[in-house]
C-alpha cells in the first residue's frame, strides 16, 4: 500500500514538473481573471487573463499521454485559480456548531462545498483545454466556451461565468446581453483573449530577424487588429445602448420601501431571533408606510415561520396602514414547505405568490435523496428538502406583474428573461446572505445588476444583511445599503414593458457559434478528402 501512494504521488509530482513554468502561468492567470470580477472589479484583466491559457492548449509538441496529461494540469491549474478565488466566501459557511454540527465536521462542510464547487466550475475549463488542444482555433474555442457555459447554467450549480467579470465595473459591455444575453459578453471576452493568443503563438514561431518581412508577421498584426476591433466593436455596440435615455415616465412610477433586517440566521431560528424579526420588519414596515412608501419589500425568509395569514404580523400592520407589502416567507407545501415571496395587497390578501425554483445544494435540498440521501445527508445541516416551484411561475402584484428572485436565483438569466416576456414589469429581489461575507454581497449584486441590464427593468433588492439596493435598466446602483446593519430605505422605481432583442429571442449567438464552427469544421475535412 505504501509503494502504491508513493508511486501515484510521484506520478503527480512529475506531471507537476513536467508542466514547470505553465502550471504556474495557468494558475496565476486564473487568479487574475477572479481579480477582475467583483469586489475588487478589474473587469480589463478579463480581456487577457484567458489566453495564456488558450496559447498553453495550443501549444504543439510531442505527442503523447504526457503532453495531454500536462495540458489538462494546467486547465485545473487555472480553473482552481478563478473558480477557487472567486468563490472563496463559501467558506464563511462555517462556523455551523449553531447547528448541533461538531466543530470538525462544520469545518469539513465548508471545505467540502468549496472544493466540489470550484472543481464543479474547473471541469468546464478542463473539457476546454481537452477540446482545444486538438480542433483549436478563435472561432472554435469561443463556441465551445459559450456553449460549456450553458451546459453549466443549467446545472444546480454555477456562478462564475466570464461576463460576470464584467459587472459591475464595466457598464457598457454588459449592454450586449441586452442582445443575446450574458454569453455575449462572454463570447466577446473569449474571442479577444483568443487573437490575442494567437498572436503570441504567431510570435513564438516567427524567426525574429525576418519578423518584419515575412508572412508570420503580418498574422500576428492580423490577430491583434482581430482582437482590438472585436473588443472595441462590442463595446460600441453596447455604449450605443447605454447611452440611451431611459424615458421613464411618471405614470409609471410607485415608490417603494426595503427593510434590511441584519439578523444572523442562527438568531433567528431562536425565540429571540423570532420576536427581533418580528419588531425589525414590521417596525420597519410601518416607519417606510407613513413615508409615504406604496410597497415595502423585506428579504428571503423574513420571518422565521409559516405562513399563517390569520397570526401573520405583518399582516395585520399591513392591514392597518393599508400599504401593499412583499414579504419573504415560508410556505407550507404537501407536507414539507416553500421558500416564497408573497404579494400582500392593502387589504391584507395574498394577491400573488412566488415559490424560489433554483435551491440551494445541501442548503435547501439534499441532492439525489432517493438513492445517496444518507450518505449525502450528513454532509448537509438540513433534515429535509425544501419544495421548489415551476418555471412557469407568474407573480401578480398590486402593481401588475413582477419579475421575482430569491436569492441565488440571480446567477440564472433564463429565470428573469422568461418572466420579463411574459410580462414582468420590474425585478423584484429577495435574499439572505447570511452568514457570509461582503464579497459574497458585491457578486450577488452584479449578479442582479446583470439581470436589470438584460430585461431593461428596474430591480429592487431586499437583503437581509447587505447589500440591499435599487437598480437602474442601465445597471447604475441608485441605493445601495451598508453591510452588517439594519437599514430602511425608500425610493422610486417604474414599471417597464420594452422587450429587449434578449428577452424575445433568447440566447441565439451560442448555437449560432456552435452551428457555424461545427460548418466549417465539416468543409474543412472534406476538403482534405
Amino acid at each position: 500500500m505504501l509503494d502504491a501512494r508513493t508511486t501515484f504521488f510521484q506520478k503527480v509530482g512529475l506531471l507537476m514538473l513536467q508542466s514547470g513554468l505553465p502550471l504556474l502561468v495557468s494558475f496565476v492567470s486564473g487568479i487574475l481573471m477572479s481579480l477582475a470580477a467583483a469586489p475588487l472589479n478589474g473587469w480589463w484583466l478579463a480581456w487577457f487573463a484567458l489566453a495564456p491559457l488558450w496559447v498553453i492548449a495550443r501549444e504543439p509538441g510531442e505527442p503523447g499521454r504526457r503532453l495531454k496529461r500536462s495540458k489538462l494540469v494546467c486547465a485545473v491549474a487555472w480553473g482552481v485559480g478563478y473558480h477557487g478565488l472567486t468563490l472563496w466566501w463559501i467558506l464563511g459557511l462555517h462556523p455551523l456548531m449553531w447547528l448541533g454540527v461538531p466543530w470538525l465536521a462544520s469545518v469539513a462542510i465548508a471545505l467540502f462545498c468549496w472544493a466540489f464547487i470550484t472543481l464543479w466550475g474547473t471541469t468546464t475549463t478542463v473539457l476546454w483545454v481537452w477540446v482545444m488542444a486538438r480542433w483549436g482555433g478563435v472561432l472554435v474555442g469561443t463556441a465551445l466556451w459559450c456553449g460549456l457555459e450553458f451546459v453549466l447554467s443549467l446545472t444546480p450549480l454555477s456562478w462564475t461565468s466570464l461576463s460576470f467579470t464584467q459587472s459591475p465595473g464595466n457598464l457598457v459591455i454588459l449592454h450586449l446581453g441586452r442582445l443575446s444575453g450574458p454569453l455575449m459578453v462572454t463570447a466577446a471576452i473569449v474571442a479577444v483573449n483568443g487573437f490575442l493568443a494567437e498572436a503570441w503563438r504567431s510570435y513564438q514561431h516567427t524567426d525574429r530577424k525576418s519578423l518584419r518581412t515575412s508572412s508570420q508577421s503580418r498574422s500576428i498584426g492580423g490577430a491583434l487588429i482581430a482582437a482590438l476591433l472585436i473588443g472595441l466593436t462590442a463595446h460600441l455596440i453596447g455604449f450605443s445602448f447605454y447611452s440611451q435615455p431611459l424615458n421613464d415616465s411618471a405614470s409609471n412610477a410607485f415608490k417603494i420601501g426595503i427593510v434590511q433586517g441584519n439578523i444572523p440566521t442562527r438568531e433567528k431560528l431562536s425565540e429571540r431571533g423570532v420576536q427581533r424579526a418580528i419588531r425589525g420588519y414590521v417596525g420597519g414596515y410601518e416607519a417606510l408606510a407613513d413615508q409615504g412608501a406604496d410597497a415595502v419589500l423585506t428579504p428571503e425568509g423574513a420571518l422565521p415561520f409559516l405562513w399563517d395569514p390569520a397570526r401573520n404580523p405583518l399582516r395585520q400592520a399591513v392591514i392597518e396602514k393599508g400599504v401593499a407589502a412583499w414579504l419573504g416567507s415560508f410556505f407550507p407545501e404537501d407536507g414539507r414547505i416553500s421558500q416564497s415571496l408573497l404579494a400582500i395587497d392593502k387589504n391584507g390578501e395574498v394577491v400573488g405568490r412566488y415559490n424560489k425554483i433554483k435551491l440551494v445544494p445541501l442548503g435547501e435540498y439534499i441532492p439525489f435523496q432517493e438513492t445517496l440521501g444518507a450518505l449525502i445527508g450528513r454532509l448537509s445541516p438540513i433534515k429535509s428538502s425544501m419544495v421548489p416551484g415551476r418555471a412557469d411561475q407568474r407573480f401578480e402584484t398590486p402593481f401588475g406583474r413582477a419579475i421575482a428572485s430569491i436569492c441565488y436565483e440571480s446567477v440564472f438569466p433564463e429565470l428573469f428573461r422568461a418572466q420579463a416576456a411574459a410580462g414582468g414589469e420590474f425585478i423584484l429581489t429577495a435574499s439572505n446572505l447570511d452568514p457570509y461575507s461582503e464579497v459574497l454581497m458585491a457578486q450577488h449584486q452584479a449578479q442582479d445588476l446583470m439581470r436589470a441590464v438584460e430585461t431593461d427593468r428596474w430591480a429592487a433588492r431586499a437583503t437581509n444583511t447587505g447589500y440591499s439596493g435599487i437598480i437602474d435598466p442601465h445597471g447604475n446602483v441608485v441605493w445601495r445599503s451598508q453591510p452588517y446593519t439594519y437599514q430602511i430605505h425608500a425610493a422610486a422605481i417604474y414599471r417597464r414593458q420594452t422587450h429587449t432583442p434578449y428577452v424575445r429571442w433568447g440566447d441565439w449567438l451560442t448555437p449560432l457559434l456552435i452551428g457555424v464552427a461545427t460548418l466549417r469544421g465539416v468543409i474543412q475535412r472534406f476538403r482534405k478528402i
